[in-house]
């Protein structure tokens, strides 16, 4: 039976303030894990970046590194160095790490990119069958042996993706006067190692960046028939996105990649492996 006493009026007073202590109890978790998301939101980062570092495992060896460091979780898109760049003026990436210098100096110049740097270099390489049914090993130049290729109708495989590699590929048809086309030029519309698989089993010939040549190398019958020619040169930039939200985090990386421990590794990359670097590196602000 439910007693007719009166509760004392201090008693409410601590009454309220269990039912409020309650009610804020309840919002709180709610709180802490907005909070808590918000906060590993901001420690992460999206990178837009060509297929060759991701092909070539130069991002698994630098992103754990820099992960550890700094606390930043880096979500990769690896695409064409021409897409890349397209998801960084749509604002869908807060760093490139790209290899098309004109088409990085456009995206700075054009008000999307800041804080560009030069960050290492490699080589493209003309690649091929054994028996070269085309007959360029030993020519001067790239632009020569695309033209003899053309010539004699030899089996060609593009990225044709703009990526930086197509877009290299691109330039040295035009400096050896010529515009590519017929049933033995075949466009993968393919990243760089899906591309080489393609070249390999169509017996065919390829323009690829040296670091995914050589980490694929062991499962492909293709030699290297062109090299060394300064038009072969493929150098690559990291760029801000200036409309990034996540620039403190977006500095860090550019920091870490153009620093001394990131350098250092980029110029120990394929060593052990391969006998030496897949990359030189080479920061400079630009």
């Amino acid at each position: 039976m439910l007693s007719n006493r009166k509760i004392p009026a201090f008693s409410y007073f601590f009454i309220s303030l269990l039912l409020l202590g309650v009610i804020t109890g309840c919002g709180s978790p709610v709180q802490e894990a907005a909070t808590t998301t918000a906060s590993e939101e901001k420690r992460s980062i999206t990178l837009a970046t060509t297929t060759s570092t991701q092909d070539s495992g130069l991002l698994d060896s630098l992103l754990p590194a820099f992960e550890q460091k700094s606390g930043i979780q880096v979500k990769v898109v690896a695409v064409g160095t021409g897409q890349a760049i397209q998801l960084g003026k749509d604002g869908n990436a807060d760093v490139l790490l790209v290899h098309a210098r004109p088409s990085e100096d456009e995206f700075v110049a054009s008000g999307f990119g800041i804080n560009a740097y030069d960050v290492m270099v490699n080589q493209f390489l003309i690649v091929g069958p054994q028996d070269d049914p085309a007959g360029i090993k030993g020519m001067a130049t790239a632009p020569e042996a695309f033209k003899t290729i053309a010539e004699k109708k030899a089996a060609f495989i593009s990225r044709g993706d703009d990526s930086g590699t197509h877009k290299k590929e691109l330039s040295i048809w035009e400096a050896a006067g010529l515009k590519p086309e017929g049933p033995w030029y075949l466009s993968a519309g393919q990243g760089m190692g899906a591309t080489l698989q393609m070249a390999d089993e169509k017996n065919a010939y390829t323009l690829t960046d040296e670091a995914t040549y050589l980490s694929r190398k062991g499962d492909l019958d293709l030699v290297v028939l062109k090299e060394g020619d300064a038009s072969l040169l493929n150098p690559y930039g990291v760029i801000q996105v200036k409309s990034t939200e996540k620039a403190k985090e977006a500095e860090q990386f550019i920091q870490f990649l153009t620093g001394d421990e990131g350098q250092k590794m980029i110029e120990e990359f394929g060593k052990a492996e391969y006998g030496k670097g897949l990359f030189v590196p080479g920061a400079k602000k630009r």
